[in-house]
Order: C-alpha cells, then structure tokens, then sequence
C-alpha cells in the first residue's frame, strides 16, 4: 500500500508537472514530482510514528510540510518595483503539495480528482484567457541599448501609436559600454507581440516575462 501511494504521488505529480514543463515554467516535471512524492512520503511517515496512538496527532507534521512548500513557492515568485510574476507557478507548488498528502493519506480518488482539476485549470482557463477574454496584462522586457534616451524617445512614441503606457522605466550601466534597460507596459498578447518586434529592432539582448 505504502509503494502505491509512493506511485500514485509521481504520476499525479508528473502529469501536473509535464504541463508546467511544456509552457516552460520554473517548476517543471521533475520539481512537481518530487513536492507530491515528499508530501506524501511525509504524510505516511507522520503516520507511521504516531502509530494510531490516542496522545499523537500526524497533522502536525503534515502542517510543517504545508509551511515549507510556502516557503518552496515563495521561492519561485519573482517581485521588482512592485509587481509580481510566478504566482500561479507557486500557487501551482502548494495545490501539489495538497495532492501528496492527500495520497499519503490514502484518499486515491480525491487526490485522482484534484490532480484532475488542476491540470483543467492550467489548461482550459488559460486557453480560454487567451481566446475568449484576451485581457490586457503587466508584462516586462529587459535588453540592452547604446543610447538610452533615444531608445526612449523611440519607444515613447512607439507606446502612443499603440495607444498604450509607459508603467516602469529603469538604466542601469553595463560595464561593457551598453545600458540595461527594463521596462514595463501593460496590454494584451497581440500588443506584446507587436511591441516585441519592435523592441528587437531597438537593442539587443531582448528577454520578456509576464505577471501571471
């Protein structure tokens, strides 16, 4: 029983962590495998040591594992200048978190169920923010330039074309003569792809995120 536990704990994890794989994100297959076989091996332990005794309480070791995968996803949550990126990966680590220790516990088609869920979840809402509600979101692009006021000049009136603004504006030197540029705009994904392919006419080095 122990051993299918353990098993269910890697395929359950797996198949969350295949999908994070694939969208490329910080917490991929292997990282969600192993959050759902260590919550759940915690959890059999817990079980194992309080040995059904009346005085023991196996919750208690099953809510240090809850703090520490908080502490896993807080890990993965990038913040700068006030927003915030990587809360759905995070949030994604503590839901796995909840998966294995529901499997510790032996509750097979819940755990089934949710694993199920999830995976709905970071699937079809994404497809559906994507089709259907196309949302403008906060997103990021870091590259570099030689000239940073007239990159921003260039830019400033590339935003008003676009009919879009300017959130966050940072230089910073680069010793190798150029100048780190970020910057932040919100808009939707088809104005991020326009605006990227601007921006690579405008520096080198281009790199992108999104607050999601």
């Amino acid at each position: 029983m122990i051993a299918l536990k353990l098993l269910l704990a890697m395929v359950c994890g797996g198949a969350i962590g295949v999908e994070r794989e694939l969208n490329r994100k910080p917490a991929g297959l292997r990282t969600n495998v192993l959050i759902c076989f260590g919550a759940a091996l915690y959890m059999i332990v817990s079980r194992h040591i309080s040995g059904g005794a009346a005085y023991t309480d196996p919750a208690r070791l099953a809510a240090q594992v809850v703090a520490g995968i908080g502490f896993l996803g807080a890990g993965v949550i990038l913040q700068a200048r006030g927003s915030v990126t990587g809360l759905t990966t995070a949030a994604t680590i503590f839901v796995v978190g909840a998966v294995g220790i529901t499997l510790g516990e032996g509750l097979f088609s819940l755990a089934l169920f949710s694993t199920v869920s999830i995976i709905a979840v970071l699937v079809i809402l994404r497809k559906l923010e994507r089709v259907v509600i196309r949302r403008a979101r906060l997103f990021h692009y870091h590259l570099r330039v030689g000239d940073p006021s007239e990159f921003l000049e260039d830019l400033l009136n590339k935003l008003e074309e676009e009919n879009l603004r300017l959130e966050d504006f940072d230089v910073k030197d680069n010793p190798a003569g150029e100048y780190e540029v970020t910057l932040s705009v919100v808009t939707s994904l088809e104005g991020n792809r326009r605006l990227l392919r601007h921006l690579r006419s405008m520096g080198k080095s281009l790199r992108t995120s999104i607050n999601e």
